[in-house]
């Protein structure tokens, strides 16, 4: 971003008489607040500076008589339903809290579907946050579950980590302890261990963006931290008991989940790994509410595809009065998007799946786990695998990856090889019966029936 966005001008009284019937700009005015457009966007559109600010005061005025108050003493924040977020949230609660399925069929979700996704959201999250890698380094660092080798593959694992400790944690009230706990997650080994797992303590932390120098946002003293996150706590975990204040002012959880990103990013509560501990507490949230398929929604990727406009969202908010229908728009469409990429990842997950099956119905003494690493594994069968690596693609010990592949080399479908040291790398055999009904089904281009077309 090279410059900030103009703030809104101050709020003046509406002279009708200036442009004549109100009609005249009426059009611009809905069309305006149904896209609900921030000052600094009205320039491109409206060049004459006096009907712009005409017109935004009327849409001010509009929005006023619309805007949702959030009950959070600490901050003047607010929103309003547009069709934009009633449109998204009514998506995500189709898809998003119930079974999901992919043409008609119902999809079971394998426990390395949600590690690999786990990954995803974990390396984009950091990127973000200014991981200086690529996706494909760091992916690879956490499937084989290698030791960080610099300053943002430790980002990244502790990414992972951190994803890995909401969801363990899901069903535990959000605390100051619990913030404090994944903030040590988040910045272990990233930064100095005085402000690991700590509130700041002063008021030197700003966001600043690291190539220009342009300064985004200046967080509120550091004394008010600790009753903000008091708060912030009481307001989330407010819709899990039965106070009936609390239900009179319902907040839909996706919104609410969105509120604490929002809150956590504007408090900036740490020296560092603010936005990395905020995304994850929007994760907790809505996890936490019942909408489970999140766990295969690396939203931070769809975010990174457009940093700015997310950048923006944050400062329209803070610009405009507490404002926060910019940064739930935002953010709504970011998930909608992630849940188009899902649906995508999972209508190719359903044929991986019957491959699966046919795979296990062809060989009898094998488990759907020990199916999937083979399907996998003929897939990529110039690549070399260890056990530790089959450990972290299906979340399983040690001893169970171990008793997985030597079953399966001991039928004659995997290759042991020896590496460093006492680790042992396994490779597909290219000689087994699979391999060889796969290779005559290439050549003779028969359909692809009895083994799903793995």
């Amino acid at each position: 971003m090279q410059k900030l966005p103009d703030k809104p001008p101050a709020d003046s009284n509406i002279n009708q008489t200036m442009y004549g019937d109100y009609r005249d700009i009426q059009k611009d005015v809905i069309d305006f607040n149904r896209r609900y457009l921030y000052w600094d966007e009205l320039k491109y559109r409206i060049k004459d500076q006096d009907r712009r600010q005409f017109v935004w005061s009327w849409m001010r005025l509009l929005r006023t008589m619309r805007l949702e108050k959030i009950p959070f003493t600490h901050q003047n924040i607010s929103y309003s339903f547009i069709p934009e977020i009633v449109k998204g949230l009514h998506t995500i609660d189709r898809y998003l809290s119930g079974s999901i399925e992919i043409h008609n069929k119902t999809i079971k979700l394998e426990q390395s579907y949600i590690i690999n996704s786990l990954m995803e959201e974990a390396i984009a999250s950091s990127i973000l946050e200014g991981a200086d890698t690529t996706r494909k380094v760091a992916k690879n660092m956490l499937m084989k579950g290698s030791k960080p080798k610099s300053h943002a593959e430790q980002m990244i694992l502790n990414n992972y980590e951190a994803m890995r400790f909401i969801v363990e944690r899901k069903n535990i009230p959000l605390s100051k302890e619990f913030i404090l706990g994944l903030h040590r997650v988040v910045a272990k080994d990233t930064m100095d261990e005085n402000y690991v797992g700590q509130f700041r303590t002063d008021n030197e932390v700003q966001v600043v963006d690291s190539s220009t120098g342009l300064l985004y946002h200046t967080p509120p003293d550091f004394n008010i931290i600790e009753g903000f996150i008091e708060e912030l706590c009481k307001f989330a975990n407010g819709d899990a008991t039965n106070d009936k204040k609390e239900s009179d002012n319902f907040i839909h959880p996706i919104i609410k989940g969105i509120i604490l990103h929002y809150l956590i990013g504007y408090l900036h509560p740490f020296n560092d790994g603010n936005g990395r501990t905020a995304r994850s507490i929007f994760y907790w949230y809505v996890l936490s509410r019942g909408y489970w398929l999140f766990e295969f929604m690396p939203i931070s990727r769809i975010i990174l595809r457009s940093k700015q406009k997310y950048e923006l969202s944050y400062l329209y908010s803070e610009y405009d009065g507490g404002d926060l229908t910019y940064f739930i728009k935002y953010n709504i469409s970011c998930i909608t998007k992630s849940l188009d990429d899902l649906l995508k990842y999972l209508e190719k997950k359903q044929s991986e799946q019957n491959a699966t099956k046919a795979i296990i119905k062809k060989i009898k003494d094998i488990n759907q786990r020990e199916a999937a690493i083979i399907r996998y594994m003929m897939e990529h069968s110039d690549e070399h695998f260890t056990i530790k690596q089959l450990m972290q693609m299906h979340g399983v010990v040690y001893q169970t990856a171990r008793s997985d592949l030597l079953h399966l080399t001991e039928r004659g479908y995997l290759i042991k090889e020896a590496g460093r040291g006492k680790e042992f790398y396994f490779i597909f055999n290219e000689n087994s019966e699979l391999w060889k009904e796969k290779s005559e089904r290439k050549l003779s281009k028969e359909p692809q029936k009895k083994l799903g077309g793995f």
